[in-house]
């Protein structure tokens, strides 16, 4: 269906592509991954053809259509999500909008003399919207913005009223509801709460067409993916399997490569030890030759390449008292809404709090109290004896100096730490070589989250408070960063999407639901498992694949 026909492309000085193939069938479940900038988004445009290959070929079957969501949603305002999501719907869409300027057209008192005209037009265009299915295009768009997160108030109200996570939903909605033959998806979960995520793995398995996505949540591709596609060095490898299959095949690829680098080096050694040894002797010339001419015939076996993330270990923080953070008879609203009401909560020391809930339950609400942001508007909030918190939040991302480089950071915050010691963490959280000297207002939104996360981890707390740390951040530096917090002496309070990173560092859960809160014991696996669904609010978890 797709076919990319040894496409070479460079961009600059940067080779992204060397005669590289590869291809899409229909209805494959294809996953995208490399290392930042080895060309996965360059891949996408050329599908999409908003890119030519400086050689070779891209070919898309005739009739086949494209849909492609990018982080890049472009301005949107004056309309309802509904109105916003149907509108890239297609050629529906656009008799959508004539019925819609028509029915105004029909009240219109000031038209009455084109009243026949209208009329018949009215019947036309309405019999075309029926023969579409457009009459369920509504009903459709709104039951993908309810997967979405969206509630009927916020379906029906202007969108540029959203931020730009929610306005990132819409534009996803709108691909969604267009329903291509093919559906490329850059970064599909960014911005989804854990339902959301959910809703969008069970509808993306259940899509009859074909998916080329990228995504840096590992169990988000291994339930929706059956194919990866990985770029790497110019290169296009597939695999047949999910994201953990490809890890398992590549780890085993790169073990076969080292151990042939190896025996080719041992050999190279012993025939360039003889012809060093007797290139000097005449008695042994024939020898010396064939030996030189069999090394320069010979075809270099390339190391693999390496992909370690270098490990951060924390210090060990400062112990806290038992009672780390404790919440009596809190109440909290905002408006007419009450969000908690007589809330009893306690942080005891060595507890690694996650805490679930819909949108609008409270989450993040709890985190800024327990960290001092918020006030409850009754009861008390109290942090306990020799508690030295870090909150990590989205907004702190906001709190770096754009005229900073990533090192002048670090060493305005460690004034005292050795040039070594700041190096080592910089490379730890992905700022190495000429990284470091990267302004602060040129980083992505993954680099300034482990910049800040760089700088809150180093000089140990020991009480983590964490809302969505993960968000942004590729697999490698997650990993990284769930190795580290498994270490982490210290107490945590902390909101994720992530299910790896809440199974793997969670030992007690919070459940906001309608009826109010529920704490678990155990983590969020025994959560999954005691209750049968991922997330507050779901049916029971489905089986995987």
């Amino acid at each position: 269906m797709i076919r990319l026909d040894a496409i070479s492309m460079q961009h600059g000085h940067q080779i992204l592509f060397v005669e590289a193939s590869a291809v899409i069938h229909a209805g494959e479940k294809v996953g995208l991954v490399g290392p930042n900038g080895a060309g996965k988004s360059t891949l996408f445009r050329l599908v999409t053809r908003e890119e030519t290959p400086d050689e070779g070929q891209v070919s898309i079957d005739r009739g086949v259509t494209v849909g492609h969501f990018s982080q890049d949603v472009g301005e949107m305002s004056g309309r309802s999500a509904v109105a916003e999501t149907m509108d890239g719907a297609g050629p529906v869409s656009e008799v959508a909008a004539e019925l819609h300027a028509l029915e105004h057209a029909l009240a219109d008192p000031d038209r009455a003399d084109e009243m026949e005209a209208l009329v018949e037009r009215f019947g036309h265009v309405q019999a075309r919207f029926d023969e579409l299915g457009g009459y369920g295009l509504e009903a459709r768009a709104r039951e993908i913005l309810a997967g979405l997160g969206f509630s009927p108030e916020t379906m029906d109200g202007d969108v540029g009223a959203l931020s730009g996570g929610w306005k990132m939903r819409v534009a996803l909605a709108r691909i969604l509801l267009m329903a291509p033959d093919t559906l490329l998806l850059d970064e599909p979960s960014n911005h989804l709460d854990l339902e959301s995520i959910i809703w969008l793995e069970q509808f993306l398995r259940g899509y009859p067409g074909a998916i080329l996505m990228t995504s840096h949540d590992k169990e988000f591709m291994n339930r929706v993916v059956d194919k990866i596609v990985e770029i790497d060095a110019g290169e296009l490898t597939t695999y047949s399997g999910d994201y953990d299959f490809y890890e398992r095949e590549r780890a085993i690829a790169d073990q076969h490569q080292q151990a042939a680098f190896d025996k080719q080096q041992a050999m190279l050694k012993k025939e360039l030890a003889f012809i060093e040894r007797f290139k000097a002797r005449a008695s042994h010339a024939a020898q010396v030759q064939s030996r030189v001419k069999k090394i320069d015939k010979i075809e270099k076996v390339e190391p693999p390449k390496v992909r370690k993330t270098v490990d951060f270990e924390f210090w060990t923080p400062p112990r806290s008292g038992e009672d780390v953070a404790k919440l009596v008879g809190v109440e909290k609203g905002f408006g007419s809404r009450k969000v908690y009401d007589g809330f009893d909560f306690l942080v005891r020391r060595g507890e690694r709090w996650c805490v679930l809930g819909a949108n609008g339950s409270g989450k993040t609400t709890l985190l800024k109290m327990v960290a001092g942001e918020s006030r409850p508007d009754a009861g008390a909030v109290t942090v306990g004896a020799s508690v030295k918190m870090a909150y990590f939040a989205q907004h702190a991302m906001e709190l770096l100096e754009p005229t900073e480089t990533v090192w002048d950071a670090l060493q305005r915050a460690f004034p005292r730490a050795s040039v070594g010691s700041l190096r080592t963490l910089a490379g730890c959280f992905g700022f190495s070589g000429h990284e470091i000297e990267k302004s602060c207002r040129v980083l992505s939104g993954g680099e300034k989250a482990r910049l800040v996360l760089a700088m809150m981890l180093y000089d140990p707390p020991n009480f983590l408070v964490l809302d969505e740390p993960t968000n942004h951040l590729d697999v490698g530096t997650k990993e990284m960063l769930v190795r580290a917090l498994h270490g982490f002496e210290g107490t945590m309070l902390f909101v994720s999407h992530d299910r790896r990173f809440l199974s793997a560092l969670s030992n007690r859960v919070l459940e906001l639901g309608p009826d109010g809160p529920v704490a678990y014991g155990g983590g969020y696996s025994e959560y999954v498992s005691r209750t049968g669904r991922e997330a507050p609010g779901l049916r029971p978890a489905a089986a995987r694949r």
